[in-house]
């Protein structure tokens, strides 16, 4: 999504600038679509996939400036998850 935030993009050029296969790609896409994130557009015997909505790049953008302090004691992975 951080890729789209960016413009437009075909599912090879997103795999190969990412750094993963095609189909796992696809399969990521596809869920994306499903949950009304990215929309496909068909050009021709491609498809072009951007962001639903243009403010989900800048709303991505902002989640990546937050800055988060954690507790280690409370997200130990052999605890359930609650602070001690």
């Amino acid at each position: 999504m951080l890729v789209l935030s960016e413009g437009a993009s075909y599912p090879a050029d997103l795999a190969e600038r990412i750094g993963v296969s095609r189909q796992s790609l696809s399969n990521h896409l596809a869920c994306l679509r499903g949950c009304g994130l990215v929309v496909a557009e068909p050009e021709g015997r491609r498809t072009r996939y951007e962001l639903a909505d243009p403010s989900l790049g800048t709303a991505l953008t902002q989640l990546l400036s937050v800055v988060l302090a954690v507790d280690p004691a409370c997200c130990r992975p052999d605890t359930t998850g609650e602070c001690l």
